[in-house]
């Protein structure tokens, strides 16, 4: 059995200069042409989403009418329709809460002081260790106030409908999984405060957490009722299938988000790395972060083949696992083209001619990342 983790490439660059002029615009990888999985999409999509959006908003009265805006550009829901394609009505409609729940929390904390988000962590994972009622913190320096706060009603009524059913290891695992995000969101704004880019294999490493990937991938044996071991999680072949997927997810992100991070400097992003800390021109960030996504679609497959028998059983259980990963990758490539987010209303001509012009830059404002 061989499983295969690759490693960041290393394309020779001899002859390749910065140009004598700032770009206008990037052409995006074919990353759309080159995965080859089935697109799926719920047949309940569409109405769950306008209910989960619905939700989100109602439970947001702080925001302000931008965000709401951008909150029904976004779809989340339709990217949860995409990615648990297979699930009941009713469980969509949880997941779909909390993708849309969890780019809310991207939002909010784009921008944030390490403070804040530590704050912010603290109340999301009040709701979710205490799901029966608001027990805010006394602790020096740790005061939560006597009102819970909207993020942290929120989780609490996600969590206790996902929880009458969720089987006790999906659970568990999500309940880590989130935590791993806000450690790496907290250390995403400690590097934001010091003004620091971090290196390229930390970013990756951060990266796999910030992202948000873990949590929602925890969501598919909830989606499927299915409650993996954990001797079968950690399986090697396993863990390379979810890196993968995560991989896959992020990175594309990091492309198809690029343009609308630069516009208000943010740097939290793959290309920005290369292209100031390895002094990578854009065309060439842009192509190198293509080609290690085109190479993880191709490991991922590889992979599938070496997954061994966990018996009759858990080997129905772990296709449907595997099935979600490989959702989550063709859906959410799809979906970059559908959602505002990227690019505004013009995702369709994008997803067809592949050309991004360059937006002017502007101060720091709300988060896009996924």
């Amino acid at each position: 059995m061989t499983v295969v983790i690759p490693a960041p490439p290393s394309p020779v660059l001899s002859g390749v200069s910065l140009p004598s002029a700032e770009p206008d615009h990037f052409i995006l990888p074919d990353l759309v042409g080159h995965c080859n999985f089935p697109l799926a999409f719920h047949p309940h999509g569409y109405p769950v989403a306008t209910e989960s959006v619905q939700w989100l908003d109602a439970g947001c009265p702080e925001l302000s009418p931008k965000a709401r805006k951008a909150l029904y550009g976004l779809q989340a829901g339709e990217l949860t329709a995409f990615c648990y394609p297979y699930c009941s009505a009713d469980r969509l409609r949880v997941v779909s809460d909390f993708m849309n729940y969890l780019f809310h929390l991207d939002n909010i904390s784009d921008g944030m002081m390490h403070k804040g988000t530590e704050e912010l962590a603290d109340t999301v994972m009040n709701a979710l260790w205490y799901p029966d009622r608001y027990m805010p913190t006394e602790g020096l320096g740790k005061e939560q106030p006597a009102e819970e706060a909207s993020a942290g009603k929120l989780a609490r009524e996600f969590w206790t409908r996902c929880t009458r059913d969720a089987k006790p290891g999906p659970q568990a695992r999500f309940k880590e999984s989130f935590e791993l995000f806000f450690e790496a969101v907290n250390q995403q704004a400690r590097d934001r405060d010091a003004h620091l880019i971090p290196d390229l294999e930390s970013y990756i490493s951060m990266r796999r957490d910030t992202s948000g990937c873990k949590p929602t991938f925890d969501l598919i044996e909830y989606a499927m009722d299915i409650d993996l071991p954990d001797f079968v999680v950690r399986h090697p072949v396993i863990q390379a299938l979810n890196q993968g997927a995560n991989d896959l997810v992020t990175w594309s992100n990091d492309i198809f988000s690029y343009n609308v991070e630069q516009a208000r400097g943010d740097t939290h992003n793959m290309i920005v790395i290369l292209m100031q800390l390895r002094g990578f021109d854009l065309q060439t960030a842009v192509d190198f972060v293509g080609e290690l996504c085109r190479q993880t679609i191709d490991t991922f497959v590889e992979n599938q083949r070496s997954v061994p028998s966990f018996g009759p059983k858990l080997d129905r259980d772990v296709a449907m696992y595997i099935q979600g990963l490989q959702d989550w990758i063709v859906g959410s490539l799809h979906w970059s083209f559908m959602t505002e987010r990227y690019f505004g209303k013009a995702g369709a001509e994008v997803k067809r001619h592949r050309v991004v012009k360059l937006l002017p830059r502007r101060p720091p404002c709300s988060h896009t990342d996924v």
